[in-house]
Order: structure tokens, then sequence, then C-alpha cells
């Protein structure tokens, strides 16, 4: 595409975008803050234990779990040996691929995302939800997804999961 054919952003869309780009940097950081301020952990681990905790099976393998979070593999694992160092996980051969792992919560990993999910739903609740009316939240809802759509119509959806 050349100069000539730029679609360039209208003020209006340029101020939302930058919106937007500030809602991008700054949310993740307050998740981290609270997380690490309420639980002592960063929203990684959180992530994955809360997706740990919600399976309907007792262990995952670490594909799986990549795959909810939409994660490359490679972040994934160096996070869980982290995390299983912590105690928060443990990992056993996969009973049905000898060749792989599965991983499960620990005890201490139950206990963990069980005494940090309270604050942060807490957290998610009054940063995004209580912000925004019904209208507004309704918006959200339809106009996320198409994004995701367009992302993955260009080819630029995440595939290392």
């Amino acid at each position: 595409m050349t100069s000539n054919e730029t679609r360039w952003l209208t003020k209006s869309e340029q101020d939302l975008w930058r919106t937007i780009r500030e809602f991008l940097w700054q949310f993740p950081s307050a998740m981290d803050r609270q997380l690490v301020r309420d639980s002592q952990m960063q929203s990684g681990e959180y992530s994955v234990l809360a997706v740990l905790s919600e399976a309907t099976t007792p262990s995952l393998r670490p594909a799986d779990v990549a795959e909810a979070l939409r994660w490359d593999r490679s972040r994934l694992s160096h996070l869980l040996r982290r995390m299983e160092a912590k105690g928060l996980i443990s990992r056993c051969s996969d009973e049905t691929d000898r060749r792989g792992h599965q991983i499960a919560l620990t005890e201490l990993g139950q206990t963990t995302v069980k005494n940090a999910a309270p604050s942060h739903v807490t957290f998610v609740r009054e940063t995004l939800f209580d912000s925004l009316n019904a209208t507004e939240r309704r918006a959200l809802e339809t106009a996320l997804p198409k994004i995701l759509e367009s992302i993955e119509q260009q080819g630029l959806k995440d595939t290392n999961c």
C-alpha cells in the first residue's frame, strides 16, 4: 500500500486509538500491581492457577493450558518451572503420552488461587464493570469479538498455542 492509499485516522479515531493504547498499557500493569499487593503473585501465575482450578480434570497438558490462555508454549514452559519451584503446581508423566507431562495444582496452589480470587474479582469488577453502564458493557461485548475476528482474518492471530 502506498502512502496515497493510506487511510489515515480521523481526529476522533486517533483520540480513541490513544485511549485504547493507554488502556492496553495501563490495565495489565494495574492488574499485576493488584495481584502482587494482595496475593504476592504475577498475573501470569494467577492465570495458570485459574485455568487449572477451573478444569474439569485434576490435571492438564501444558499445551491445553497454553491454548486456554492463548500463550506461546515457551512462555508457559518458563512460568511453569518457576511455579513448580514455588510449590504451586506439580508435573507428572502423561498417562496417554509418555513423552509429555500433565500439570496439576498442589495443595498450596489450590489455597493460593482460592485466597487470591476474591480480591482479584473485586479488582476486575470495580475497574471494568462498575465503571461502565449497561449500554457501554454491551458495546464492548459486541466490539471486542469483532476486533479479535479481524486479527484472525488478517492472519495475525497467535498460532504458537
